[in-house]
């Protein structure tokens, strides 16, 4: 199981707030989003060892097994146009489409910044997101 290390990860400033996109242009985005870090996600999985690790893009939610580590869930939110995460580290968090980014309102910090993060430390090998 994952513990985390006194490593700090990188935050961002938020200036502005959500776009008022309409449904769309949010479902257009979402989908590139998703499609883009599912593949990434498969690439970094398939340099691990362990193969019993998965990833799965279906209907708009990314499921990302990682054994004894946990599940991510990745989902759209089409009805409140966000990207919603499930985190086996950090727990739940809604992201809003800021300045080209997801991010999370609370603390600044993007959707793939976390992922990032949380995948490096629990793997101990850095990931492109």
């Amino acid at each position: 199981m994952f513990n985390p290390t006194s490593q700090q990860c990188r935050y961002l400033s938020v200036t502005s707030s959500s776009s008022s996109m309409d449904e769309n242009e949010y479902e257009e985005i979402a989908d590139e989003t998703l499609d883009n870090l599912s593949e990434k996600l498969e690439y970094f999985l398939d340099k691990l060892e362990d193969k019993t690790y998965d990833i799965m893009l279906n209907n708009g939610v990314i499921t990302l097994a990682l054994g004894n580590n946990g599940t991510y869930v990745i989902n759209k939110q089409t009805p409140n146009k966000q990207i919603w995460l499930s985190s086996p580290i950090s727990g739940p968090k809604r992201y809003d489409y800021i300045n080209g980014q997801w991010i999370y309102k609370h603390d600044g910090q993007s959707l793939n910044e976390l992922l990032k993060c949380e995948l490096d430390k629990m793997f101990n090998i850095s990931i492109d997101l």
